[in-house]
């Protein structure tokens, strides 16, 4: 395993810095709220699902959205721990709806998915962490919809395997966990997540279903160096990660924590490349990419390569 490099004085300075007052052009994103994105938005609400599109304030909701597509966030909307990234809200979450994975179930044939994305804020509260209300909607899923794939952006469960093992046991066809910032930075930005449960949970999902395909992300622009970046990459391929995210953290509030700067399209392209090169079998790098964004091109990608293994 890699290890990130030290800060030295002038990138701690450097990570407090105000970012720039005025978005850069390759940020802005135009509003489309279209007929099917208000469809889905009523959808939702009759059916009292979550999205993460929408706590979680996405800037790709209105594209996604009018796609017809969207992911579902499971175990309500009130998360127990509080990353200082992050616009979902904290507290004291309510107990898990029995009824919950059913009602997934009909919303995904509803909007007749092909593939399906569903995510949970992190319940420490609960004794496997939700493991089996994943479970449960993989399996409902699954039974109204044979033909629909399901991937899992799944929390750290702390570390434990046993959890890990219920949701895999489902068999998803896509494990993602997210990494989000390098190692240096966690105490900072998510100061209850351990980088060593995030990479013991992917290397695990691969050792536990090895069919299954595995997914992280990161978010850059709080205060990582560029070798840092690169030093995350190399850990989670080394942990047999096939898939991975990368894309500017914006803040949600003033609340958050600051963007530090803003990276160019260049740059998400360099970070691409270079994956490339290190093996991963997707990489989703650019501005505005979230871990979901082509969530569904990415499952078509890695179905086909499986098909045709000489390509």
């Amino acid at each position: 395993m890699t290890t990130s490099p030290t800060a030295t004085p002038g990138e701690k300075k450097r990570e407090t810095a105000m970012p720039p007052q005025r978005r850069p052009e390759w940020l802005r994103v135009p509003r489309r709220e279209g007929p099917d994105y208000h469809e889905l938005k009523r959808l939702m609400r009759a059916a009292r699902l979550h999205t993460v599109c929408e706590e979680a304030n996405c800037p790709n909701i209105g594209d996604c959205w009018g796609r017809r597509t969207a992911t579902f966030l499971i175990l309500g909307d009130v998360c127990t721990r509080a990353c200082r990234f992050c616009n979902v809200r904290s507290g004291r979450p309510a107990p898990p709806d029995p009824d919950e994975p059913r009602r997934v179930a009909e919303a995904v044939r509803t909007l007749g998915l092909r593939h399906a994305v569903v995510t949970s804020v992190t319940r420490d509260d609960l004794p496997d962490g939700g493991a089996s209300v994943f479970a449960a909607v993989i399996r409902e899923i699954r039974a109204l919809n044979p033909e629909c794939t399901v991937e899992v952006l799944i929390p750290d469960f702390q570390g434990d395997l046993d959890a890990l093992r219920v949701v895999m046991e489902a068999r998803p066809d896509i494990l993602n966990h997210n990494v989000e910032t390098v190692p240096r930075l966690f105490p900072r930005v998510q100061p209850r997540n351990r980088y060593e449960w995030t990479l013991s949970i992917l290397e695990n999902a691969r050792r536990m279903a090895p069919n299954v395909w595995t997914k992280s992300g990161l978010m850059v622009g709080l205060g990582e160096t560029p070798e840092e970046v690169l030093a995350v990459m190399a850990d989670l391929r080394a942990v047999g990660v096939d898939i991975l995210t990368i894309g500017q953290y914006l803040q949600p509030t003033r609340h958050h924590l600051p963007i530090s700067r803003y990276y160019t399209p260049e740059e998400f392209e360099e970070f691409r490349q270079r994956g490339l090169e290190m093996g991963f079998r997707w990489v989703e790098s650019g501005p505005l990419v979230r871990s979901s964004f082509h969530a569904a091109l990415q499952w078509e990608h890695l179905a086909s390569d499986r098909a045709c293994p000489e390509k």
